[in-house]
């Protein structure tokens, strides 16, 4: 789940007459709110305790038209939409595609523990009692892990014989509970109207089911889950658009946690398009989907190894597939900050780095403390670093991350003397070791090695693709189109 980031994005939205036949956008404006992380290694300690802790998490739980949508650049990214009450009535939700239920508050709601964590901008809607989902509705049983109807109608109190009959539509589908990365929550299903919101034409679904939570757990704002449930927003857009639904692909600006670099819209981007005409003619690299029977909903794929400079340090076996307990392969989730990377594998890359690096460069032990991050060196002028490589499974499926992916460069208040010093540091993470973790994913690729890329997840042919990208630039000839 995307749960709350350091980093809050404020949402603005500015409307476009468009047609069906055009693409459709939604640009907005944002910013970061540092006012609870006024230091550098506040701020990546947080990031990092985050996503080790949503990996952790993951590791336990179970020519067409086209629809494009603004993405805010920070540790999460949020997307908008408007309940179709009278008067219509906003949210702001985290989009996910490590989870697969759109959720988010409703009035009255109380969250527990979240003292300190970004509000949504937008008071929590009210949802008529009447729009309550039955508990012999299929959404009930996907909502309580596809529980049978029976089950969830004893579940809500509904008499035998009216069970026995199938006649329990009058009862209400009893809460379920839901876990994301460093909270949770109680929630209750209803269908109603809910739109993106722009002039012409509205983007309308009328029988869209989501989770209404009125208690939480650190959890302050909802969820747009786009993973591969059967009710995640693509699924449910398919239903009733399937040219929009069965295929949506993102660009993440590149920020660097920079308060200065964060002030143009990452396109979300619902359907197929017509590539080369919004950019150049560049090819995806494209990697299979790999199903996961214990965690259905994850957008995994294999990884064969990656290359530091020239040297491959090879993927683990249990990272090239996912095997029938759904334990291994790797998710592609936009929910989560960091890459992370089992125990083992993530040393071994450690190790070939520091040795090209830190045979020229001072080790900053202290940031290394302060940030959660590693390892971390000392410098100045310009820092030589090696290329780094992601090799997916598959034919011509590796993917050069730029150096900002990897390697974060900041000025740090010193070594000790107090002077200012350069620093750099390593930015994938040690995802502990994988026979003391319960099982589950073997790693996650996280949305900050994502920057710079498009990303597409084409559900159709159950595989995603990455391709280098000009984000800000994407997001501006798609917007002139």
């Amino acid at each position: 789940m995307a749960s709350p980031s350091p980093l809050f994005l404020i949402l603005c939205f500015t409307y476009l007459s468009v047609s069906f036949s055009q693409t459709l956008f939604l640009p907005l404006t944002h910013s970061l709110s540092q006012t609870q992380f006024n230091t550098t290694h506040h701020l990546l300690k947080a990031t990092a305790t985050r996503s080790a802790t949503r990996f952790h998490r993951h590791r336990h739980r179970k020519t067409t038209q086209q629809v494009s949508l603004p993405l805010s650049p920070g540790s999460d990214y949020t997307l908008s939409f408007t309940l179709g009450s009278s008067p219509p009535q906003s949210i702001s939700l985290y989009m996910d595609t490590g989870s697969d239920l759109v959720w988010f508050p409703c009035s009255p709601f109380e969250c527990i523990l979240c003292e300190g964590k970004p509000n949504s901008t937008f008071p929590p809607p009210k949802i008529p009692q009447n729009a309550a989902v039955s508990c012999d509705s299929h959404s009930c049983s996907a909502a309580h892990s596809a529980l049978s109807s029976r089950s969830l109608c004893a579940i809500a109190n509904c008499p035998l014989d009216s069970i026995e009959l199938s006649e329990c539509s009058s009862f209400k589908c009893p809460p379920f509970y839901y876990a994301y990365g460093d909270g949770s929550l109680i929630s209750k299903l209803f269908r109603y109207s809910l739109s993106i919101p722009m002039s012409t034409p509205s983007l309308l679904l009328p029988n869209f089911t989501f989770g209404c939570s009125h208690s939480a757990l650190g959890e302050p704002i909802g969820v747009a889950g786009f993973g591969r449930g059967l009710l995640s927003l693509p699924a449910q857009l398919a239903r009733s658009s399937p040219h929009l639904g069965n295929q949506f692909s993102y660009c993440l600006v590149s920020h660097s946690f920079d308060q200065e670099r964060v002030g143009r819209p990452s396109p979300l981007i619902l359907g197929r398009y017509d590539q080369n005409s919004a950019h150049g003619a560049d090819e995806y690299t494209y990697t299979s989907m790999l199903y996961n029977p214990k965690h259905p909903y994850f957008y995994c794929v294999g990884l064969a190894g990656i290359s530091i400079g020239k040297r491959v340090v090879p993927a683990p076996e249990f990272l090239k597939r996912v095997d029938e307990k759904g334990n291994g392969g790797v998710v592609v989730d936009s929910g989560t900050t960091f890459t992370m990377l089992p125990q083992r594998f993530y040393n071994s890359l450690v190790a070939e780095f520091d040795r090209r690096v830190g045979r020229v460069h001072k080790r900053a032990t202290q940031v290394e403390d302060g940030t959660g991050l590693g390892p971390c060196y000392y410098y100045d002028g310009v820092m030589e670093v090696p290329a780094v490589t992601l090799h997916f499974v598959g034919e011509k499926s590796s993917v050069v991350l730029p150096r900002k992916n990897y390697f974060y460069e900041f000025t740090d208040g010193g070594d000790g003397t107090g002077k200012k010093r350069k620093v750099g540091c390593w930015m994938l993470m040690n995802g502990g070791d994988e026979k003391e973790s319960g099982g589950g994913p073997g790693a996650i690729f996280g949305n900050y090695q994502q920057q710079g890329f498009e990303v597409v997840y084409d559900l159709e042919k159950h595989r995603v693709g990455f391709a280098k990208r000009q984000c800000s630039l994407l997001w501006d000839n798609l917007n002139q189109r």
